[in-house]
């Protein structure tokens, strides 16, 4: 009984090691060399407005 369990979860440190790098994803050129990730894109930040305060449809 102890020896399976010990297997899962020595399997389950593994994968859970692994999967670290993965979630990383640092980013490359195209020649395959680590460059600076360019920054995200700022997320929207609700219905647009125009001068007057009134709704309007977004640019």
């Amino acid at each position: 009984m102890t020896r399976p369990l010990a297997t899962a979860f020595i399997s389950l440190a593994f994968l859970v090691g692994s999967a670290a790098p993965a979630l990383a994803a640092p980013c490359k050129d195209a020649k395959g060399k680590f460059v600076k990730c360019p920054p995200k894109a700022a997320p929207k930040k609700g219905p647009c407005k125009d001068a007057k305060g009134r709704f309007a449809k977004c640019k």
